[in-house]
């Protein structure tokens, strides 16, 4: 059985996954601008974050997926990046949230990488 702080890993991959379908706008809106097609790699970031979030919960793919996992996030750093570039000239509340973003994915890395050592 998968631990609280790993099932709450895989919970929040598996709702950002499921958003990357319902609502892909505001995902494709952060992909960096020199990516193509940025509407397939939304939906791959999604798949790949469902498939994580699966893979959370169970033993014997645990600790592939905490890998995938940390990759999954080191991966999507630079759309982080380009979501803040983006708003260097919208409100201090916007411009705030998304450079405090920056720093969060280091600890959701060693989430990820703890996940994998369960």
């Amino acid at each position: 059985m998968a631990s609280r702080s790993t099932t709450g890993l895989a919970a929040l991959f598996g709702v950002l996954g499921t958003l990357h379908f319902v609502k892909p706008e505001p995902f494709e809106a952060i992909v960096p601008k020199v990516l193509p097609r940025k509407k397939e790699l939304v939906y791959a970031s999604g798949v790949a974050e469902l498939a994580c979030a699966a893979g959370l919960l169970h033993p014997r793919t645990r600790r592939l997926a905490g890998l995938a996992s940390a990759a999954l996030l080191v991966a999507v750093f630079p759309a982080n990046v380009q979501m803040a570039a983006d708003l260097r000239q919208a409100s201090p509340k916007a411009r705030t949230i998304a450079f405090a973003r920056l720093p969060l994915q280091l600890p959701l890395i060693r989430w990820a990488l703890k996940a994998a050592r369960e």
